[in-house]
């Protein structure tokens, strides 16, 4: 039934859907049931929905929320769901038509979308500088196993250790190719991401974190040397760069980056701050 409803909506409105911005529609009913189950939005919810597309999302979130706040980039797409939700009667949504990595989000509790993928990264944490309840996130298969990667493990990344620390991040279930029109490259998965706020992961983390994992393979000491500038902009000599890091704690700084836990990462990032505000 989706799938059809979706084609003959395309039809009528003459929309090409393009693959390079995202724009790849679920037309699995099972599996949109699933993901809306899995919400457990009611009547006092007000839901974020990025990438709303022509309402695949937003129409059954509308029947069970307070209201939808959903976004959508492409002008002729907004319009179509605009239009849809008129002709359904559906009053309580508000489209808002722009770029979901620019703008402002209005106040929300709960989070459920099928993001489009390109902006999967910016978006993820974006959204931790806001106050939620938890998301309920749609993203390529690749993404998510990163994002719920153990120390020592090859898809081992930034974006782990910062879902390891800021948020408690489960893979939900799994979504083929063919549950979307037109089909993506990679399956999918459903992510339920609830945010924990961890006044620790400051911005000076965030650089130390960049830095490590630009040479995750090599020893910790090895990689901030390497990649010292994503850490500070001073002007210093290399061997001073070298004399700061070999006073972090030697255990940590002689593992392999892909190795360490993200309590780790904090205590090299503290020992380096402490050091750096001393020079």
């Amino acid at each position: 039934m989706l799938a059809r409803e979706t084609s003959q909506l395309l039809k009528k409105h003459q929309i090409r859907l393009d693959r390079r911005k995202g724009q790849n529609y679920l037309i699995n009913d099972s599996i949109l049931a699933r993901i809306v189950e899995s919400a457990g939005i009611t009547d006092g919810d007000v839901v974020l929905e990025i990438g709303a597309g022509i309402g695949t999302l937003t129409i059954p979130l509308a029947r069970k929320a307070s209201k939808v706040l959903a976004i959508e980039q492409d002008k002729k797409i907004a319009q179509v769901l605009s239009e849809r939700l008129r002709d359904l009667q559906i009053s309580n949504v508000e489209v808002l038509v722009g770029d979901a990595t620019s703008i402002d989000f209005p106040p929300f509790n709960k989070v459920v979308s099928n993001l489009p993928y390109q902006i999967s990264s910016p978006i993820t944490f974006k959204l931790l500088n806001y106050p939620f309840d938890y998301a309920i996130l749609m993203y390529q298969m690749e993404f998510a196993q990163r994002m719920v990667a153990q120390p020592g493990q090859s898809n081992y990344s930034r974006l782990s250790v910062m879902m390891g620390l800021c948020t408690h991040t489960e893979l939900l279930f799994k979504v083929p190719k063919n549950a979307f029109l037109p089909p993506p490259k990679i399956s999918s998965a459903v992510i339920r991401l609830v945010p924990q706020k961890n006044p620790l992961v400051d911005k000076f983390f965030i650089n130390t974190c960049r830095a490590l994992f630009q040479h995750k393979k090599k020893k910790a000491s090895k990689a901030l040397i390497q990649s010292f500038h994503e850490i500070s902009d001073r002007d210093m000599e290399r061997r001073d760069i070298r004399d700061i890091v070999h006073k972090i704690d030697h255990q940590l700084m002689e593992e392999r980056v892909f190795k360490l836990k993200g309590k780790e990462i904090l205590i090299i990032s503290a020992q380096l701050k402490e050091l750096m505000e001393d020079i």
